[in-house]
């Protein structure tokens, strides 16, 4: 099968991680299928640009990549060349696999599939929650809705959801659906994280020494919970919370206050982005990986703190709750500090516990998330979609 990805930013780099990592993921195990793959994206990078020629293609791993500049509304990925290139060659593909939701890459994407008669299935990556659009940009998110996305979501072949719970997330909109299908994001062993083996900063040698340590790893961001976090460290006494990851819109500074108010600061350090080898050793370090977002479709950073036989705990928002409480791996609990902090508190008084959950996690990771059986997986929607066509 010939296959178009078409996604907003398309970087494997070790910096990056979630949804971005997890399209290279799937587009690279499907390639060694057999499959070709090829990849259509912009080349917005952050707050610079990706330094390949535009529309050149290049080899990630197996996966053909083309770079399309963003020029104007770098928010929405404009990139009329990629508009073009798609009109030119869309005939080409059997089916386009299209990746997150309000962007121009989506829009235009599913509007040239359409009218070329190419089948297309969307993955919204968790942005068709309605409490999130309710709370951030909700006037220009629902403008978008009922301008385009509508049109967007019922012309597609299927719609991919990675947990159950974003499935009904979609279905809350008053959407004509097409068929909802479930395969989850994939993960490689914790010994082949990307970069393991590479340089570690005094900040997390003298970190991974900490006993006990809580991690949490992902985007410093109102929806990632640590508000909830934060003061449940007053229950939580000699324990230490490491929080990695990139701030986004200086959240940090309130979290710092947040702290303080607490009487927590000198039991919390942030680490900024870590990755490779550093990034492994904060797995290997920690007692106990929490999650508490707000909303999380799905939870990469679980599954890979799983994958490492970390125990998890994260709220009931996040996707992958369920497994986690129907396998053992982790405690699901509820995100007000006065719960999650005496939860915590018990479960790392209890060593034989938390070393059970985090073989149960390891195997469930390596059993139900490997790579090669999600990209199996979506082979075989690929074939049913494209058989309906023909």
């Amino acid at each position: 099968m010939r296959i178009l990805h078409v996604t907003p930013y398309y970087y494997p780099a070790l910096r990056y991680g979630g949804p971005v990592r997890s399209v290279h993921g799937l587009c690279r195990s499907l390639a060694e299928l057999g499959h070709d793959i090829r990849v259509y994206t912009t080349d917005l990078d952050g707050p610079a640009r990706i330094g390949h020629p535009p529309g050149v293609p290049i080899d990630v791993e197996g996966v053909a990549v083309r770079y399309f500049p963003a020029r104007y509304c770098r928010r929405l990925f404009f990139s009329p060349e990629m508009g073009r290139e798609l009109s030119r060659r869309i005939d080409l593909y059997d089916l386009v696999h299209i990746h997150t939701f309000f962007s121009w890459p989506t829009h235009i994407a599913a509007s040239i599939a359409a009218r070329h008669g190419v089948p297309y299935i969307l993955t919204p990556r968790g942005m068709l929650v309605k409490d999130l659009v309710r709370r951030k940009s909700r006037l220009v998110k629902s403008a978008w809705i009922r301008i385009t996305g509508r049109r967007v979501v019922e012309g597609a072949a299927r719609i991919h959801a990675t947990t159950d719970i974003e499935k009904e997330e979609i279905r809350r909109f008053n959407f004509k659906l097409p068929e909802v299908f479930v395969i989850p994001v994939g993960v490689d062993p914790a010994d082949k994280f990307p970069g393991s083996g590479g340089p570690v900063s005094p900040t997390i040698e003298a970190l991974v020494r900490k006993i006990p340590l809580l991690l949490f790893l992902g985007r410093i961001n109102w929806k990632k919970g640590l508000d909830r976090l934060i003061p449940a460290l007053r229950y939580l006494e000699g324990v230490h919370l490491a929080v990695a990851g990139n701030d986004e819109d200086n959240y940090r500074i309130k979290l710092d206050r947040l702290a303080s108010r607490n009487g927590v600061s000198g039991r919390l350090t942030f680490t900024g982005a870590v990755y490779g080898e550093e990034k492994r050793r904060l797995f290997g370090a920690a007692d106990v990986f929490v999650l508490p977002s707000y909303s999380e479709n799905f939870g990469i950073a679980v599954l890979e703190a799983m994958a490492a036989g970390l125990p998890v705990v994260v709220t009931p928002e996040v996707g992958l709750s369920r497994e986690v409480e129907e396998s053992g791996a982790g405690l699901v609990l509820n995100g007000d500090p006065g719960v999650l902090g005496p939860g915590i508190k018990d479960l790392l008084a209890d060593p034989v516990r938390l070393k059970e959950m985090g073989e149960r996690g390891r195997e469930l990771a390596a059993r139900r998330y490997a790579w090669s059986g999600i990209a199996r997986e979506m082979e075989k929607v690929y074939q049913q979609v494209i058989g309906e066509k023909l």
